[in-house]
């Protein structure tokens, strides 16, 4: 059982459709005690770094998430639940997560034909090795939809990058967590892929 974290981000039905296309059961956890229950964790979303950080500080469930990493749990975090584990964003000025070192940054385009929010297709590299990326092959690409990204303060817990007017990261991740800016639940199959690998990974590296 994967329990998703609800704290009104947007696109928790999108994700739960996505494991129920890969016959992986899912269920919701709107509070705390509801999500430190959980033995295997998606932290999804789209939307605001400060309306959400402070719907999670409000609910414990930002409490819950720190513990629940700390223990050893399973933690997939997707687009701004990628965010969010780090420690502040530029989005707001707000204090985060603080799961890994490191902060969220606009995109800040040179090039006047790069349009923000960065929205669509893009290829990802696989940068170091992680168990769910186990099937990225070179020119694979995911839909993206954000005008932020991380940029955590180490590139020992970069394991993906793209490139949208220069590189930057996309996937991240310390021993059971890991998190992507792209979205898996929309990225057809080579995302699903990913969903499948999360249901049976132990955290493990």
């Amino acid at each position: 059982m994967i329990t998703i974290v609800d704290y009104n981000a947007g696109n928790l039905r999108s994700v739960k459709r996505a494991c129920d296309a890969v016959r992986v059961e899912a269920e919701f956890a709107a509070d705390a005690a509801t999500l430190l229950r959980a033995r295997k964790v998606i932290f999804p979303g789209v939307g605001a770094a400060k309306s959400a950080m402070e719907l999670l500080e409000r609910t414990k469930m930002a409490d819950a998430l720190r513990t629940l990493v700390r223990s050893g749990v399973p933690v997939l975090g997707i687009c701004l639940g990628a965010q969010l584990i780090l420690e502040r964003s530029e989005e707001g000025d707000v204090e985060c997560l603080g799961l890994l070192p490191g902060t969220v940054r606009r995109f800040q385009p040179s090039d006047a034909t790069l349009k923000v929010p960065h929205m669509g297709w893009n290829a990802v590299e696989a940068v170091r090795p992680h168990p769910l990326l186990g099937a990225l092959k070179p020119g694979d690409e995911f839909y993206f939809v954000h005008s932020y990204y991380p940029d955590p303060a180490s590139e020992e817990v970069v394991h993906g990058v793209a490139d949208y007017g220069g590189r930057f990261c996309c996937a991240l991740g310390r021993d059971n967590l890991f998190a992507t800016q792209f979205h898996p639940e929309k990225s057809a199959q080579i995302g699903l892929e990913i969903l499948k690998r999360f249901a049976t990974w132990d955290g493990s590296c």
